[in-house]
């Protein structure tokens, strides 16, 4: 057994105290809530927790394994010794249980379970509240009862936040590289939560961005799994600070009006001896069928979503993230991949369900139980799927066999906006519908609009790399393409480094290419692209009647030989709304002429053309009136002269 530590041995710790019947650290009602799959606040319970018990300081720790022979507690506090700690079962359930004197904060620990053929394994705590920094593997005593927030005002704010109605335009950020400190070969340079923070907040704020998402916070051991591998579902990960050094990260946000989005991964777990594989010696978290309980393309374990032990586990986890560290919403990953029991399986390789089909009605049911307890506890919270098939009423109401979510990400659009992107513009005429296509389903689902991490890796190409022609052309591009993703109906996401031009694929192993902004294309694609974020969450039309047809109206969608897209965001009052004009061609149309539904001013308010955005600076009219002269099928219209990829947003 490794120590997993350089850390001096603790051998003060005391012997744990002996127990009576009666007083045992967890109740009869724990045991049965945990059975039913309802003890939603499991983990003030399980794991290990700093306490006074029978007038003595130190962590009761306890621990779900049902099928053990026997569990020790072993950690820095013992030397690592197998045998003077052992836990107390308590039955029907199957919990461990140990309160050890003298044992606080920041000492490392692991159960040592055997088996009931015999052997031993060294288990990281399921519910620590802190783990080591990898490559080491222990869990970690943390005291989350010291954290103190000063978010109240954001908080209140919260609960009345309607989704719907509210702009919603998401950072997706690494916190490992985003940003690093010059590093040597031993030192990955992160920024301790604290620091990261500070710098975050300052740069989200700038460029008007509404929230954060965090990739891959719960613990991990692989740096290339981007934390969708998970080993620690209850510990922000050490690689970037503690448990208090991640609350002030969310706390700070939030006095800076910063939203704090965590993807979440309920799907899968990895296969490493430390974690939840095999954890008592059987298949406890995962199915036992290995046709249900292992993902053949990843090779990882299926969470059993059978079983109301596991259950309870895993929406325990969501309320967890949500009470102790304020998180505004979770986007859970891979929900495909629970949703279908043939997900990435041949034929074969997996189990129908008890009418002979695909869909897994236990995950289903999961879908349904979190997202109602969630959403109704929580108002104002969002829960977003990554869902990438055609799965119907995944935001609908769980009355309604939805499936609950608040959101969706919209997968199909993104698709078809990065095929028509990446062609040569002489070949979009023949491709214009992609582009329209999502308009005949925008109000099926409530809809995340993403360009992710997904999308700039694993030879994909950045976001400029995937645009066509020269140089300059590929900004030109961008900015065309990033002015549609704004204007169409539906929340937004853009992946970190995009907002600037990063030529580069992402990876997690460097920070971002900053040195980029010191070259005027790059700085000035972050300019428009900050305008269009300032754009979107300035202006009601842009957001409040995001789910409803009557905040969309297309006035040109045919335009296919010109390329050029024209379309009216209305705001609820009529009284502020925003026409789009879109060139997706090199063509200037000097001449250019857009049907308008009403005889108005109107006012020039983002022009791509502009110096600082990378254009001609060529002078362009502040304001147009609107004449009585049939176009686009509208009774009024007016001229403009729309450059090159031009992009023209009025307001009217």
């Amino acid at each position: 057994m490794e120590k997993n530590s350089k850390r001096k041995v603790n051998i003060s710790a005391e012997k744990p105290l002996e127990m009576a019947q009666e007083e045992f650290l967890t109740s009869e009602l724990d045991q049965y809530l945990f059975g039913q799959g309802t003890h939603y606040e499991i983990f003030r319970k399980l794991g290990a927790h700093p306490m006074t018990w029978k007038g003595k300081k130190g962590t009761a720790f306890a621990v779900w394994a049902p099928h053990a022979k026997s569990v020790h507690v072993v950690g820095s506090f013992n030397d690592w010794a197998e045998t003077t700690h052992p836990m107390t079962r308590r039955d029907p359930i199957g919990f461990f249980e140990l309160f050890v004197p003298g044992v606080g904060e920041g000492e490392l620990y692991k159960f040592l379970v055997e088996t009931q053929d015999g052997r031993k394994v060294y288990k990281a705590d399921p519910f620590a509240n802190s783990a080591e920094m990898r490559p080491g593997t222990a869990s970690k005593v943390a005291d989350l009862a010291q954290i103190r927030w000063s978010d109240t005002a954001w908080m209140n704010a919260r609960k009345k936040f309607v989704q719907d109605e509210r702009p919603v335009s998401i950072y997706e950020v690494h916190p490992g590289s985003w940003k690093k400190h010059p590093h040597g070969s031993d030192d990955p340079g992160f920024y301790n939560y604290r620091e990261l923070a500070h710098e975050l907040a300052d740069y989200v704020k700038d460029m008007g961005y509404t929230h954060v998402e965090l990739m891959g916070i719960a613990e991990h051991p692989f740096d290339g799994s981007w934390g969708y591998q998970v080993t620690g579902y209850y510990a922000p990960t050490s690689r970037y600070g503690t448990p208090a050094d991640f609350a002030y990260f969310v706390n700070y946000l939030h006095k800076k009006k910063i939203g704090v989005i965590l993807d979440w991964v309920p799907a899968h777990f990895p296969r490493d001896e430390q974690g939840l594989a095999t954890f008592d010696g059987t298949c406890l978290y995962e199915y036992a069928d290995p046709r249900k309980g292992e993902h053949p393309d990843w090779g990882t374990k299926v969470f059993d979503f059978g079983k109301n032990e596991v259950k309870n586990y895993l929406i325990a986890n969501a309320i967890y993230w949500v009470e102790q560290f304020h998180i505004d919403g979770l986007r859970v990953d891979a929900v495909a991949s629970m949703l279908y029991l043939d997900y990435g399986r041949q034929a074969g390789q997996w189990v129908p369900n008890q009418y002979g089909g695909n869909k897994n009605l236990e995950a289903i049911e999961f879908f349904k139980h979190l997202n109602s307890l969630m959403t109704g506890r929580y108002p104002g919270l969002m829960m977003i799927a990554e869902e990438s098939t055609a799965w119907p009423k995944v935001t609908g109401r769980p009355e309604d066999d939805g499936l609950g979510f608040t959101m969706k990400w919209n997968m199909g659009w993104m698709h078809d906006f990065l095929e028509y992107m990446k062609l040569d513009p002489y070949f979009r005429k023949y491709n214009h519908n992609k582009m329209t296509f999502a308009m005949t389903y925008a109000y099926s689902e409530r809809y995340v609009l993403v360009l992710s991490h997904d999308e700039v890796v694993h030879l994909k190409c950045s976001m400029i790399n995937k645009m066509p022609g020269e140089y300059e052309d590929k900004f030109s591009n961008l900015k065309a393409g990033y002015s549609f993703m704004m204007g169409h109906p539906g929340k937004k996401l853009l992946f970190m480094g995009q907002e600037f031009g990063q030529f580069r694929e992402w990876s997690e192993e460097r920070e971002l290419d900053w040195y980029l902004l010191s070259e005027d294309k790059h700085c000035q694609l972050q300019n428009y692209v900050r305008a269009l974020q300032q754009l979107y969450t300035k202006n009601k039309a842009m957001y409040e009647l995001d789910c409803r047809p009557e905040g969309f109206e297309w006035i040109n969608a045919d335009d296919c030989f010109r390329s050029i897209f024209s379309f009216v965001r209305h705001s609820a009052d009529g009284k502020n709304n925003l026409l789009f004009v879109i060139n997706f061609t090199p063509v200037a149309r000097p001449d250019y002429r857009v049907g308008v539904p009403k005889k108005k001013q109107y006012k020039l308010v983002l022009n791509s053309d502009d110096a600082q955005y990378g254009g001609s600076g060529m002078e362009q009219p502040e304001v147009y009136r609107a004449v009585k002269s049939d176009c686009d099928g509208k009774p009024y219209s007016f001229a403009y002269n729309l450059p090159a990829y031009g992009v023209a947003v009025f307001k009217f």
